[in-house]
């Protein structure tokens, strides 16, 4: 993978010169000096009110609309902390890929928020890494404490009063999910004096700081409300089950931002846009992930968002003030309504998320006035029918001085349901009224729940110590068809009872279990005991590739609760040994075992028609011998994708491939721990410089223990390399002129050496359908194999089959077949742990982008959070016919980065536009031309003139940035010079000067 390219880059020892060597130019075309220079460590930082955290560059496009409304109606101003820079992702408009591919995002955020007024993006610099579903590898790879020093350190420096982003539940891309997590993390930390102490002191210290309301993780479901002006809540009903207040914004008030001459929308020129139209074509910004320029109209919108906590006063759902659009700024950036001043506080909480039924808890109810003291009121707390509430309920007075507070007890119905519930707090004295909610999860008294593993008991870790908005994890388990698997059930008594009791499970055929029901006895209060079953799949033959439900029920003193159990049902494979080693050549040797169906459509498109197109017909067929495992797979196929160059040799989900993948563990919890090949059965290889023939296969490891090329030159050059050495591919693939497959399709015959996998393989003797004979909880090799159709020449991805298709399979091993090595002894001295994972860290650093350093530096930030240096003096900077020479005084070691740039940092075009005018690039004229990628290269779009990095020790030297004619042209022009300090210590500082024509 290249590193990041930069005009007139240096090596570091011709960068630090003697200060002698600094010569005065003359009879130059351009005689250039700098002005007044801004500096990080000197400007104050900026104060935000709203606070988006995501993690990839692409995540906060739905921020763009609001933030724009806000920004222009109430003079919001929103921020951005964005973890990674998305360079791991795809790139579909040009060949950036690692540090560069962050480069270019990073822009891409820029300009997709440019015109809402969001200006302030702090990227943290985590690496983004491959895809996956598990929150806790993306903490183990980025590391938590990392991530929350320097998120806290933006909160504390930026003071938001909102901050909004990801929910926390435990699914989908595990970044997103820890990106949730970090927003109550950081906001949590950022108040607290215990954490980060470091920060609260020295030159640059900052102070604790209290956000006011957060809006990650709500729900807001519903219906009803009106799209027009301060009326998307008029008439707007939460659902049944949404316990959160909903508060809404309307998109389609003019923005200042006009039609151009000769848009292909047919807008009269010279009239406004909507923020609904600006927002959307903001959103649609990110040309590298395949995303299209917006050239049609987008209607406005109602943007709701769910209040999760808030210890500031706000409108309950329904009142006429929560229908206006600035109603989420209630309490925390404007006054509420209800009459309490700004800088209030009006906070609700429990005891406990999780109560029972019938038994009491605690609410209390803390309030502090923002400004003169608040007469003594009535607190009313309003609760489900049946419910009751009892205390004596006078609050106040209210002042600024000290906190006041009430505490009520809450006792729930005694058959109340089992569910989430709303608890609202209102507050009245006559002339000031308050509201908050919160909410709670009336649980059995005792219950019984499936032990959850893996991602899902980490989450219900974390939850317990943060938050419960995104509820509990659900019950997920992997069987193997003819399997037997323990089910074990966790009960636990939250009564003042001894409690007696059973758990039952039920469960459809083929599967059966060694009891319909056990017992427990004695348990007692406050404790929790394990109840196991044995849960066995008697269809041998069973495809899999589906969820079954059973019922958990566990019984105690009359009261049932009751727990759905996902049995995710998989295929299993007996894998023979050869009789002797297969011959890798692109066909089926008689010793491979039975044909295995790999043509079931797990995500993408359908294949139309299916077996012509893709899918069924796909099979796969599998060996072993020595210490190898052989694979040969038949996929059905009618058009040939692109082809992909040996530099290209990865994100084979975007070309015709096939996907091995291997679980040495047996049901991983992600896939650092398994071995995952993808395989192209072609390229645009006309020399041969992969090795592998004229045009010939590539293949490399992805998303996985040892992730990176496998095959060609480049797998030297990954780290650790090489990461699966022997193995060997053959394919049986004709591409006729018409770029259709001959026969229908192509073959892919690979050897895989086991000792490539992070551990050894061990499996138990095959599963016979009976739990008498079966190997209870057996040992496995978990396997898929997943071909990859894409049927066009832009390297887009149409549809994935798979041998156990389920959704997102490639991320979750645990939803992977089984196979059993038959009669296979791994060697007796490999390990059965795992190695550690070889994730390389291709982030790009705040300190290396132009755009980050002058951000820091005119508004004041630290660049990634880091802590602030002042290390180093910008003693003087000249100009001479050779470039720059930037003069320093350094306290101690560190690197120096300086880039020449020419035009605004704010952003750099995505698009092209034609329109007379549009030099943002949003608006487009002629097509198709004006919906094409604006050019990038290695300079920036055109704005990057030259660049330098320096390593500096204690004392004074002077650094040298080389600038052409052409350079110091643009810079006459409209240029600057941005500096970046990273100090041997870990601080960072940032200097911005603009370079004027002498």
């Amino acid at each position: 993978m290249r590193r990041f390219r930069r005009r007139a880059l240096a090596t570091a020892g011709a960068l630090v010169l003697g200060l002698t060597l600094a010569v005065p130019a003359t009879g130059q075309e351009h005689s250039l000096e700098v002005g007044k220079e801004s500096q990080a460590t000197k400007v104050s930082p900026t104060d935000l009110d709203v606070l988006g955290i995501w993690a990839h560059p692409d995540d906060d496009a739905s921020f763009v609309t609001p933030c724009g409304v806000w920004h222009d109606r109430y003079d919001v101003d929103c921020g951005i902390v964005m973890l990674t820079r998305g360079e791991g992702g795809s790139n579909s408009v040009g060949d950036e890929a690692g540090p560069d591919l962050g480069l270019r995002r990073e822009n891409e955020d820029r300009a997709s928020h440019y015109r809402s007024g969001t200006v302030d993006i702090y990227n943290i610099d985590a690496v983004d890494f491959f895809y996956n579903t598990s929150s806790a590898l993306t903490e183990v790879v980025w590391g938590s404490e990392r991530i929350q020093r320097q998120v806290v350190h933006v909160i504390r420096q930026t003071q938001p009063e909102i901050i909004m982003g990801f929910g926390p539940a435990p699914a989908g891309h595990g970044n997103h999910q820890y990106a949730g997590r970090v927003v109550w993390e950081a906001a949590q930390m950022a108040a607290d004096p215990q954490a980060f102490p470091e920060q609260l002191s020295g030159p640059n210290a900052v102070d604790p700081w209290q956000v006011k309301v957060i809006t990650a993780g709500a729900s807001t479901q519903g219906t009803g409300g009106t799209v027009a002006p301060d009326q998307c809540q008029v008439g707007f009903t939460p659902a049944a089950n949404n316990p959160f207040t909903v508060v809404g914004t309307y998109s389609g008030y003019d923005s200042p931002y006009t039609w151009f001459e000769g848009n292909v929308q047919g807008m009269e020129a010279g009239s406004p846009m909507s923020w609904a139209q600006v927002g959307r074509e903001g959103f649609l910004s990110h040309p590298t992930q395949a995303r299209s320029k917006l050239t049609g109209t987008f209607a406005p919108q109602c943007l709701r968002y769910g209040i999760s906590e808030s210890v500031v006063p706000f409108q309950p759902n329904g009142s006429p003030d929560n229908a206006r659009d600035d109603a989420i700024l209630f309490g925390a950036v404007i006054a509420d309504p209800g009459g309490m001043p700004l800088g209030s506080t009006y906070a609700i909480e429990v005891d406990d998320y999780f109560q029972a039924p019938g038994v009491p808890f605690d609410v209390t109810i803390r309030a502090r006035s923002g400004k003169e003291t608040i007469q003594p009121g009535d607190v009313t707390l309003k609760v489900p029918d049946g419910w009751s509430v009892s205390g004596n309920a006078k609050l106040g007075p209210i002042n600024s001085g000290r906190e006041s507070s009430v505490t009520l007890t809450v006792t729930p119905a005694a058959g109340a349901t089992l569910d989430r519930y709303k608890i609202e707090a209102h507050f009245d004295n006559g002339k000031v009224t308050a509201y908050n909610d919160t909410r709670i999860e009336l649980v059995a008294g005792v219950e019984g729940r499936f032990e959850r593993w893996g991602n899902f008991s980490e989450y219900e870790e974390w939850a317990e110590q943060y938050t419960w908005i995104a509820r509990r994890s659900p019950a997920h388990k992997q069987i193997g068809a003819g399997e037997s698997v323990t089910i074990p059930v966790i009960v636990t008594n939250r009564t003042n009872d001894t409690a007696d009791g059973e758990v039952s499970i039920t469960a459809p055929a083929p599967f059966v279990l060694d009891a319909a029901s056990k017992s427990f006895t004695g348990l007692a209060p406050g404790e929790e005991t394990v109840v196991d079953f044995v849960l066995t799949h008697t269809d041998l033959v069973d495809l899999g590739g589906r969820v079954v439900e059973a019922t958990i029920a566990t019984s105690s003193g009359g009261v049932t609760a009751t727990e759905t159990l996902s049995l995710y049902a998989v295929p299993s494979t007996v894998i023979p040994q050869a009789t002797t080693a297969p011959t890798v050549d692109g066909a089926a040797d008689d010793s491979y075992g039975p044909a295995l169906d790999i043509g079931r459509r797990w995500e993408g498109r359908e294949c139309d028609p299916n077996g012509v197109d893709c899918g069924a017909g796909s099979t796969v067929r599998l060996a072993w011998s020595g210490d190898d495992l052989y694979a040969v797979a038949y996929v059905v196929d009618d058009k040939a994708s692109a082809a992909a160059t040996i530099e290209r040799c990865f994100g084979h989900w975007l070309v015709d491939s096939v996907e091995v993948l291997l679980d040495p563990m047996g049901g991983s919890r992600d896939t650092s721990t398994t071995f995952k090949s993808g395989i192209m059965p072609f390229t645009d290889d006309p020399t041969n410089e992969g090795g592998n023939g004229v045009d010939g296969p590539c293949w490399s490891r992805d998303a996985d223990n040892h992730q990176g090329f496998s095959s060609g030159p480049l797998a030297d050059t990954i780290e650790q390399a090489p990461n699966s050495p022997g193995q060997e591919v053959a394919v049986d693939v004709t591409r006729n002129a018409d770029g259709t497959y001959a026969g229908g399709g192509y073959t892919v015959e690979v050897k895989i050496p086991l000792a490539n996998l992070p551990a050894a393989v061990v499996t138990d003797a095959a599963p016979t359908g009976d739990a008498a004979t079966n190997v209870v909880d057996p040992d496995y090799l978990g396997l898929n194999v997943t071909p990859y159709d894409s049927d066009v020449l832009t390297f887009i991805g149409k549809t994935r089959t798979a041998w156990s298709p389920f959704g997102s399979q490639q991320s979750e091993p645990y939803r992977w077949g089984h196979a059993y090595l038959d009669g296979y002894q791994a060697p007796a001295d490999r390990s059965t742990e795992p190695a550690d994972p070889i994730i390389p860290d291709t982030a790009l650093k705040g300190v290396e982008s132009p755009q980050t350093i002058h951000q820091s530096a005119t508004r004041g930030v630290t660049i990634s959070g880091l802590p602030a240096s002042r290390a180093l003096q910008v003693q003087k900077v000249t100009f001479d016919e050779a470039g720059a020479t930037i003069a320093v005084r350094a306290k101690e070691a560190g690197t120096i980065r300086a880039y020449a740039w020419s035009g605004m940092f704010g952003m750099v075009p995505v698009w092209v536009s034609s329109c007379e005018g549009d030099d943002l690039g949003f608006s487009t004229c002629v097509l198709p031309d004006d919906a094409a990628a604006a050019p990038w290269g290695d300079d920036m779009g055109g704005h990057l003139q030259g660049s330098v990095v320096a390593d500096v020790g204690a004392g004074t030297s002077s650094v040298g940035l080389e600038l052409d004619d052409d350079a110091r042209a643009a810079l006459a022009q409209d240029g600057s010079l941005v500096i970046s300090w990273e100090a041997a210590s870990g601080g960072v500082d940032a200097w911005h000067y603009p370079v004027v024509a002498g």
